[in-house]
Formats: structure tokens, sequence, C-alpha cells
């Protein structure tokens, strides 16, 4: 669906300011939402919410697709409701904490004795008073939590092994012994309930907030999943999995391309869509309905995934000996839309984009993606530049996986540096003051219904700011702002000015 003329902020929510070594959902995230207002936004898009493993990239490590990463919840808020005492909350501090980086063992290790605190006042209270909104939360959510807090309890008593290398009643969820582990677990259980309760509590509450003040908020959707996730473990039959083993046929990638030789081998268990279709799509459907239940509007990563998708036989370690298989992408969406209504939906359309792809993007009006920093390198004709945009589309400076525009800058080639400065109205590259806030005013004048500006650009931050640099596995996902301080009155104007000036 087409959507209104507006723009907003790239920020996920671990990158606020906060004193526990990470950004939660706080106060720092009330004074971020604020901000939006003041400066004339009406969109906060963030990166998906999952509880993270390994490197902690919230695409493609999560143990679940439903669930909310703990890390996020606010330790203030639960001294607030009584769980915690505030005067017990000791902020993260040491020599190897930076104001500007998560240290994720470190905040591991400090945040997760709080919550265990809080759980256990919680525990207490629920002996003599039953909590029926807690009761509810539970009941409705069921058909997934039950599955992820069994499988994080069992996952905690042998944190070095895969699913599958569990014993095999549990591996292949035999009813009796899964029942016995429940039993076996019921605290640790419980512990995860609560803990997702929290987090979906305090979630719920700030996007209320959001959209009372008309900022909506655009959610991501990873299309795949981590393999050591519990919707692979309850939900085997929709993967592409060894019957004997459990282990992945086939792997999700990239082909290669002029950036890689050997492509992208991602690692995640591809999707079994003849047996998702005879479902009628039913955990896709789930997974969009549980989405939009926190978020306003759903961005789809790795959109072409749903018109064919790259498969690597799973022993390969490279993604260069992978094929195209097609996908029902067209039946899928058809049928999310009679089941969902309207769909408020974008298309994350970069990389290898064929005609099909774009017939399906179009087919049901999904926005696409413009990325202003890759728009540079070529002619006139080059998608990305501002005046071959469609209107139904989505524009950015750059995206959480680039560089910041300050930091692509410094680097960029002297083609790229001309063709800036003349598109910009400038002789030379030198003559450019401020070349990110140059890019945000193309961004913002543009003809594309929505424009998202990473925050890292509105701050002028180089690439000690950068999210994500997809050719890395190790470092990535930890940049944060030091302070609500850096979201100034002078920063908000200048930003609303333009906002108001191309009318967004």
């Amino acid at each position: 669906m087409p959507f209104e003329r507006a723009s907003g902020i790239l920020l996920h929510p671990t990158s606020l300011p906060s004193r526990f070594g990470i950004g939660d959902l706080g106060q720092s995230a009330y004074e971020f939402v604020d901000f939006l207002v003041k400066s004339g936004q009406k969109l906060w898009q963030i990166l998906p919410l999952g509880p993270t493993g390994y490197e902690h990239s919230p695409y493609t490590m999560n143990f679940s697709a439903f669930g909310g990463n703990p890390l996020l919840i606010s330790l203030e808020q639960l001294a607030a409701q009584g769980l915690l005492n505030g005067e017990d909350l000791n902020p993260l501090t040491g020599d190897d904490i930076e104001v500007d980086r998560v240290n994720y063992d470190r905040v591991i290790a400090h945040k997760s004795p709080y919550l265990a605190q809080a759980y256990e006042v919680f525990k207490q209270q629920l002996k003599t008073t039953p909590d029926p909104v807690f009761e509810q939360f539970c009941r409705d959510q069921a058909w997934w939590l039950d599955d992820y807090v069994l499988f994080m309890a069992i996952h905690e008593q042998q944190p070095d092994k895969m699913w599958q290398e569990w014993e095999g009643g549990l591996a292949r969820r035999d009813p009796v012994r899964l029942k016995e582990k429940r039993e076996e677990l019921a605290d640790r259980i419980l512990y995860h309930k609560f803990v997702q309760y929290i987090f979906f509590e305090q979630w719920t509450k700030l996007r209320k907030y959001a959209n009372e003040k008309g900022i909506q908020i655009i959610g991501d959707v990873s299309i795949y999943v981590c393999e050591n996730s519990a919707e692979v473990w309850s939900h085997p039959e929709i993967f592409k999995l060894d019957a004997q083993t459990l282990e992945p046929l086939y792997r999700a990638g990239v082909p290669p391309d002029y950036f890689s030789a050997t492509g992208q081998l991602w690692g995640n268990p591809v999707y079994d869509w003849d047996k998702l279709q005879e479902t009628g799509f039913a955990w896709w459907i789930e997974r969009f309905r549980a989405t939009l239940q926190y978020v306003d509007v759903v961005r789809i990563d790795h959109f072409r995934g749903f018109e064919a998708y790259w498969q690597v036989p799973g022993k390969e370690t490279n993604a260069i000996k992978g094929e195209w298989i097609p996908c029902p992408g067209g039946e899928f969406f058809e049928t999310l839309g009679q089941q969902l209504g309207s769909l408020p939906v974008l298309a994350e359309d970069l990389g290898i984009i064929t005609p099909e792809v774009e017939e399906l993007r179009d087919r049901f009006d999904f926005p696409g993606m413009k990325i202003l920093l890759f728009a540079f390198g070529g002619g006139a004709d080059h998608p990305y530049l501002p005046h071959n945009f469609p209107r139904n589309c989505l524009v950015y400076t750059g995206t959480h996986d680039n560089d910041t525009t300050l930091g692509w800058w410094a680097k960029a080639e002297e083609t790229e540096r001309q063709n800036v400065a003349k598109y910009l109205g400038y002789d030379s590259p030198e003559e450019i003051p401020e070349v990110h806030w140059g890019l945000i005013r193309l961004a913002l004048s543009s003809v594309a219904n929505q424009a998202i500006i990473p925050l890292q650009d509105l701050l002028g931050l180089d690439n000690r700011g950068r999210m994500n640099d997809p050719s890395v596995n190790a470092g990535n996902w930890r940049w944060r702002y030091e302070s609500s301080a850096q979201l100034s009155d002078a920063l908000a104007e200048r930003l609303g000015t333009l906002t108001e000036l191309y009318n967004r």
C-alpha cells in the first residue's frame, strides 16, 4: 500500500543512551520520541527486537522470531513497579565500557542479576496475589511462548549445544520427554515468561506513547530465522532439514556478485515452501500478525526471497554452488491480505533485483528502497538519483548496513564526490559545507513518499557510528549515542525546518 508523505529516523533501541551499557525502553526512549515530535517527524524505524545470540545480530542470530530481547528491558521501570530497589541500581562502569559502544558480555553479566531479582519479587507476589494481566499475556501468546520458554530453559542447561544435539526425545519433541522437561524446568520456564511479559509490557507502553504523539513505528521482519532457534526446533516440518540429523539440507545466502566472488553464505535454514503452501502459509501469517501487534508498519528484509531464494547445499563453505528456487510469494501475499486486510509493508529490494521481483513488489503496491549513498557512481539514469524516483518508495541517506554519510564521503571515489557536488549545485566537492546535510536535504526534498535518516547522519558522525558491516562478523551492532543532550533544540529546529519546507 502507498503511504502518506512523511519522514523519520532510523535508530535501534540498543543505540539509546543509558546508565547500564545498552539502550533500553526507559527514559531515553521517551526522550527520543519527544525529539521526533519536536523535529516534525512521523516515523521511527527500528531493527528486529528479538532475543539475540552469537554476535547479537538482530537479523540472523535470534533465539526466536516472536520474542523480545531481555537486554532492552528498563531496570528503572522495574524499580518504579516495585520489582527492584531503585537505590540498588548501579551503572555499568569499567575500563572496558565506552560511552558509545555496547559491551554485550558486560551488559549481560550486569543486567541478568537484576532481572533475576525482579523475577523473584514477582514470583513471591504471585503466591499471594494472582496477576490476571500476566496470565492473559501467557494465554494469548501461548502459541509461540510455550515453545520459546522451554527452548530457552533447555538451552541454558547446555548452552554449547545446538538443539539437534539434545537427547533424541527432546530434539524430536517426544511428548513424554517434553512434559518431563517442563516439570523439571518449571521455575526457569516461569522466569522466561516473566521476562517476555515485562518486555512486551514496556514496549507496548512506549509504542502507545509514540502513537499518541503521531509517531508510527516501522518494524523489521528478517525473512530467515536462526537455525538454533525455538522456531526451527518447534516447526522442523516447514524447513528443509535432513530427516536423520535434523540439520539443514540447504542454507540461505546470495550468489557471487561484484562485491563478493564467493557470494554470501548466511547459514540460516531455508523454508520448505511446499509445506508452507499446504498449510495456507499459517506460520508466516501468524508471524506477520504477531509483528503487527507491536509495530505499525513492517519492513521485509530480503524481500526478493519471496520471489525466489538462493539455496546452498548444507555442507558448502561458501555460496558459489547455490541455485535460485522459485517461491510462491504472490500466493502468499494474496493470502496474507485476505487474512489481515490492508498490508502496511515496505520491501527491502536491494541487491539482485529481477523484473519478477519488481512485479511482485508492484503488484501489491509495496514501496521499495532507494539509497542515496549508492546513487552517485553511475550516470544520470541511476535509479537511486532522486529525479528518477517513483512516489511510492522509501529513500534513505544510508541504512544500518552502510557507512555513515561522512564515513562514505571520506573514502568515496573522486567521480562520486564530483557527482555529489554537481547534484547539490556546487562546482567542487570542497565547496560542500556539510555533505551529510546536503544528502538529508536531497532525501527530504525528493518525491519519495517516505524518507528515513539514520540518527548517525543527523549527528554528523563518521564511521565510528556505523551500526553494521556485513563483510565482517565481529564487532557489529554496538554503536549508541552518548546522551539525550545530543538531541538538542537546535538540531530539532534544523531538521524540523527542512521537514516543514518539503511538506513531510
